[in-house]
C-alpha cells in the first residue's frame, strides 16, 4: 500500500480522486459545449471528423466507429448520415466486406476540422494548459493514459 495506508483507504482515496476527475470533465465538457454553440459543426460532428482524420486513409468502418466516439451504434448511423448530407463525410461499401460500410472525410469535412479544430485547440490550451503547469501536463496525460490502458485489463 502507498504511505503506508490501509486497502479501505485508498480505496476512499480512489473514489475522490474518480469524483475529481468526473467532476472536472463535466465542467470541461460544459464549457466546451459551449464554445461549440453557432460553430459550423457540433461537437458531436467534429468528434467524428476528428476521429476519422486520425484512422488509415482517413476513414474506418462505420462499426468501428463506435469504439472511439460515444455514441450508441444506432445515433453513430444517423450522425454520419447528416453529415454526409452536409458534405462533410463519405460513405462507401467496405470492399473486403460488402455488407459494411466505411465512412471517410471529404475535402469540406477535411477544412471544416481544421478551421474549428484551431478553435476547439485555443479553448483546450486556455481550460487545461490555463490551469496546470506543463509538468502537471504531462503527469496528466501519463496518469490518464494508465488508466484509459488499465480498462483493457481483465479484472483491472
Amino acid at each position: 500500500m502507498d504511505r503506508g495506508e490501509g486497502r479501505i483507504g485508498r480505496d476512499r482515496l480512489a473514489e475522490e480522486a474518480w469524483e475529481e476527475l468526473a467532476r472536472a470533465h463535466v465542467a470541461l465538457m460544459r464549457r466546451f459545449q459551449e464554445d461549440f454553440r453557432g460553430a459550423e459543426v457540433s461537437m458531436r460532428e467534429y468528434d467524428v471528423l476528428f476521429t476519422l482524420s486520425r484512422c488509415a486513409s482517413g476513414g474506418t468502418r462505420l462499426r468501428d466507429l463506435g469504439e472511439h466516439v460515444l455514441l450508441t451504434q444506432p445515433s453513430i448511423s444517423r450522425l454520419v448520415e447528416r453529415m454526409e448530407g452536409g458534405g462533410l463525410v463519405e460513405r462507401a461499401a467496405d470492399p473486403a466486406d460488402r455488407r459494411g460500410t466505411v465512412v471517410r472525410l471529404t475535402g469540406r469535412g477535411r477544412e471544416v476540422l481544421r478551421r474549428v479544430g484551431r478553435e476547439h485547440a485555443a479553448a483546450i490550451a486556455r481550460y487545461v494548459g490555463g490551469a496546470l503547469t506543463a509538468d502537471e501536463l504531462r503527469a496528466l496525460k501519463g496518469l490518464s493514459g494508465k488508466l484509459r490502458a488499465a480498462q483493457a485489463e481483465p479484472d483491472a
